[in-house]
Formats: C-alpha cells, sequence, structure tokens
C-alpha cells in the first residue's frame, strides 16, 4: 500500500467528524443505560453516529460531503472508493429514517427500546469498521474505538 498524505486542514476535518460521531454513540449508549424510554433520541442519536462516520471516511478520501441525512447514499459514496461498505447498505436503509421521523411530529411514530439497542448496535459496527479502514491506512484515530 502507498503512503497516504492529507494536509493539516483534512486531517482536522476528519478529527472532527470522528469526535462527533464518538458523542453521539456516547449519548446513545448512556441513554439506553440510563434513559431507556426515549428510544427516539436513542436512535436519533445512532443514525448521527453512522452518518458523522461515513462522512469520515469521505472527508478522508478527498469527496466532497453533501448535506445529506440519507446514509444509503454515504455508503454508496464510500463503497465507490472501497466496495467493503457495501456491506452497510442494509443498515443504512434502516438507519437513516430516524434522522428526521425521531425529532418531527409530522413523522411521528413510536419507537422501541429493541429497536434503539439495534439502532445503537448498527452504528457501533460502522463506527468500528471505519476505524478499522483508518487504521489500515495507519491514520491516527486518537482512541476513538468505543
Amino acid at each position: 500500500m502507498g503512503l497516504f498524505y492529507m494536509d493539516e486542514a483534512e486531517r482536522q476535518n476528519v478529527k472532527r467528524w470522528l469526535s462527533r460521531a464518538r458523542e453521539d454513540l456516547i449519548t446513545a449508549r448512556a441513554l439506553l443505560k440510563h434513559q431507556p424510554d426515549v428510544p427516539a433520541i436513542i436512535s436519533f442519536h445512532a443514525q448521527q453516529c453512522a452518518e458523522k462516520m461515513l462522512k469520515a471516511y469521505l472527508t478522508l478520501k478527498g469527496k466532497h460531503i453533501e448535506k445529506t441525512h440519507n446514509l444509503t447514499r454515504l455508503v454508496k459514496l464510500c463503497a465507490d472508493f472501497d466496495d467493503d461498505f457495501s456491506q452497510f447498505f442494509d443498515f443504512a436503509d434502516e438507519l437513516s429514517p430516524y434522522a428526521v421521523s425521531t425529532r418531527y411530529p409530522d413523522d411521528w411514530r413510536p419507537y422501541s427500546q429493541n429497536e434503539a439497542v439495534a439502532a445503537v448496535e448498527k452504528a457501533d459496527q460502522i463506527m468500528n469498521f471505519v476505524l478499522s479502514k483508518l487504521n489500515e491506512l495507519n491514520i491516527e484515530s486518537n482512541g476513538l474505538s468505543l
């Protein structure tokens, strides 16, 4: 594998995406443990973690980041660089609706704790996968694996 170079501004942007994704996953896990009766909010933070991890990878690859919450679109863009991301299309389809439906009354529906647990598990898998891709490129992720 050849050398991989990022300038300092790019490196900082990747770190910022990773940091915010980590915060979302920590929040989702804390809510699951201490306030499990808010599954919609837990699911929202899980979706946000996955979105930010995918955007971190795209930033790493020099791809312009679209203003989208559509994880299926983001997985497709990541898979254009690395087909291993294709394994997350199903997760993306499941998590994407949480970006909006959990926040607006017009899209309201009940959410279950089991659904929230599954969302957090999917976000965790996406996070660990992206971190492993960073590791393959010898990119320091500052111990973001949770």
